[in-house]
Order: C-alpha cells, then structure tokens, then sequence
C-alpha cells in the first residue's frame, strides 16, 4: 500500500500533467484520510489543486465538508450543489444522497430546519434504494439532529439509536462515536447527567482511537457542559480549554465560537463579568462570520445577562429581543422559552409584572410542549410572579411601567 508521501508524489505529477483520472482518484484517497483527522485547512489546498484539473463529485464534497468544518458554510454550499446535479448525470446514487445529506447539514446549522430535514429524506431514501448501510446510518444520526435542534427528545433518540445500531453493524468507529456523543446530549438536555457523562466518555474515547480531533473537541466541550452544570466550575473550563485549542489547531471556526462561548459562561457564573462579556463578543463575532443564527441567539442571550447583571436593563432587554427573533425565525422552541425566560425577569425587574406574566406563560406553554425539564420550576416561577401582580394590584400601585 503506498505511503502518504507516496501519493502525494503521484497526485503531483498526474496534476502537473493535467491526468484527470489519477487526480481525481489519489487526491479523493489523500482526502479522504485527511478529513479523518481534522486536516481541514491541507484538504482545502488539495482539493482546490485538484479541481483546477477534474471537477468529479466525489472531489467536490470532500471540499465542501472543508468548507463546512472550517465555518465557511456558504463555499460549502457551493461544492454541495454543485456535485448534486453531476451525481445525477453518471447515476452515482451514493454520491447523489452524500450531497444530499451534505446541503442538508448546511441548512441545519443555519437553522433551516425544515429545508435540512427535506434534503435528509431524500438521502435517507436514495441510501437505502441502493443498500447504502453506512450512508443510512449517517442519514438517521441527521435526521435525529434535526429533531434534537427542535426539541423533539424523543424522536431524536429513536433516530439516534437506529443509526447506533447500524453504525456498529458496519464498524464505522468514527460514526459510532459521533451518535454516541448525540446521545449523551439528549440525556443532558433531559437533565440525566451521569447518562450524558457516560455517552460522552464512551465518544470520547472513540474519537482519541480513530484520530478524530474536530470530533473530540466536541465532545469535551460537551463534557465541559456536564461539569458545568453540575456546578464543577474549574472542571468544565479544563475540558473548554482543551476544545478551545483543537478546534483552533484543526481550524474549527464554529465550534470555536461554541468553545467561547461556554468559557464565557463559567467566567458568568464566577462573576466575572468583563472576562464573559469578552469571550460572549468574541463568539458572537464568529457566529455572524460563519452564519449560525442559533448559536448568534444563545450568544446574545448570553450577552444580554451581563448587562442584566449590571443593572443596565434597557441593553439586556435590547439583546434579549434579539435574541428572540432569530429563535423564532430558526425554529428553536427550547431557545425561545429561555428567551422568553430572560425577558420576563428584565420586566420583573423592572416592575412590569404585566409583561412578565405573560412571557412567562408563553415559556410554560412551549416549555409543556417540548417537555422541557425547567418546565416545573418556570412554573412555580409563573405563579409566584402571578401572585406579585395580584398584590400589587390589591395594594393600588401601577405594575405596567415599561423598560
């Protein structure tokens, strides 16, 4: 078998003597491998040599998935849709579900959900037409993330354990491990933490064995957020830190944003406002650089509690607002209750206990829909501030002053 070297040797001189076929084949080998382990920013540079000389399918969506690991999610766009319709001229219907799959992984984490989701069944057709096991699987574990971004627990968990059982039918180590790490946060966000820590483990572990580094800076960030919550403050920045340099040596610009984020979020909870506030605009900065409308929102939901923490009211309530509109345009139920949440206690605080009570019974509402696990105490939340009103109004004083 030829050496890494040895094939970089051949795709020169078959590129120098404008060879398509030899191009195309060693440089989707060397890309293929490099993608593996998180060589992003080495497979844009051979990918865009090998386009110079072929534009097969197969090239293309090894530089979109470049693109697309890189934040760059409108290049990726571009390699998609353009390897869909060449897929279709040669009948590669394993291609054609790729790019499928592909496009709607754009979609999603732009938060178009409801395109991504149209895109996924298409593939999750094609793959299984031509008994494609690994493609279905893959296409399961999307559809499953889908369902996860609105909040559907339940169905997300079901797609995610199809696509587990597949993956391990097949021996796809890499995909094993990302469903593991989807699992583990459907048991975060349900509040079992010791189930999420112990999925996340499990893709951990499976991420250092195959070499994936994009894939383990998401998971310790993930296992970050499980010391985070449970109040581990110098534990979850360890494993923040650990993703934050990954996912800057591999080029992850997204997920760097996410990794900012999170840091900001132990120095809140420290009260340690300019050093969240820092890292809360720093991630914002990458969000609407890379075009993550959900992740701009929670960023934004982020910022606005600093300077609720501040006392300066108007600027919360300005973020938050913000905030909400792009949940709801991205269709995130779970982000808008928080939201909601958030501007609930700017009126509160404020004395408009009106407006308060009825954003907290839109959280409720959404909150009972999605059977979010804050439902209870945003409950109790609702009918203490319902109580406030009531005194307030029995004790003749005006509650409805505006920020």
């Amino acid at each position: 078998m030829a050496s890494e070297a040895e094939l970089e040797e051949v795709f020169r001189l078959a590129e120098a003597a404008s060879i398509s076929g030899i191009v195309a084949d060693v440089g989707d080998r060397l890309a293929s491998s490099w993608l593996v382990v998180s060589r992003f920013r080495e497979v844009q540079a051979l990918t865009d040599r090998s386009l110079q000389v072929q534009t097969s399918p197969s090239t293309l969506l090894y530089a979109g998935r470049a693109f697309s690991a890189t934040g760059n999610r409108t290049a990726a766009l571009t390699c998609f849709q353009q390897a869909l319709p060449l897929s279709r001229e040669i009948g590669d219907r394993a291609s054609e579900a790729a790019a499928l799959n592909n496009i709607g992984g754009v979609h999603r984490r732009r938060g178009e959900l409801p395109a991504a989701l149209t895109h996924y069944q298409q593939a999750l057709t094609l793959c299984r037409e031509v008994g494609d096991r690994a493609g279905e699987a893959t296409t399961l574990n999307n559809i499953g993330m889908v369902h996860h971004d609105r909040w559907d627990l339940p169905a997300a968990l079901t797609h995610y354990q199809q696509a587990l059982t597949i993956r391990r039918e097949v021996g796809d180590r890499a995909g094993e491990a990302t469903t593991l790490n989807n699992i583990g946060g459907v048991h975060r966000h349900r509040g079992e933490l010791p189930a999420a820590l112990t999925h996340y483990r499990k893709a951990l572990t499976i991420r250092r064995e195959v070499g994936d580094r994009a894939g383990e800076a998401i998971t310790l960030n993930n296992i970050g957020l499980v010391h985070r919550r449970r109040g581990e403050l110098p534990a979850a920045l360890t494993h923040y830190q650990q993703a934050l340099t990954i996912r800057r040596e591999v080029g992850d610009r997204a997920g760097e944003a996410i990794t900012l984020n999170s840091i900001g979020g132990v120095h809140r909870r420290r009260g340690e406002l300019p050093a969240a506030l820092t890292h809360f605009q720093q991630a914002l900065t990458i969000r609407r650089e890379v075009g993550d409308p959900a992740g701009e929102a929670t960023t934004l939901n982020n910022i606005g509690s600093i300077h609720h923490n501040r006392g300066d009211l108007p600027a919360a309530l300005t973020h938050y607002q913000q905030a909400l509109t792009l949940c709801r345009e991205v269709g995130d139920p779970a982000g808008e209750a928080v939201t909601r949440y958030n501007i609930a206690m700017v009126y509160r605080a404020d004395g408009n206990l009106t407006a308060a009570v009825t954003e907290l019974e839109h959280v409720v509402t959404i909150e009972r829909a999605i059977q979010h696990p804050d439902l209870a105490d945003d409950t109790a939340t609702l009918n203490q501030v319902q109580a406030e009103l009531q005194n307030s109004r029995a004790a003749g004083s005006s509650p409805d002053e505006v920020v």
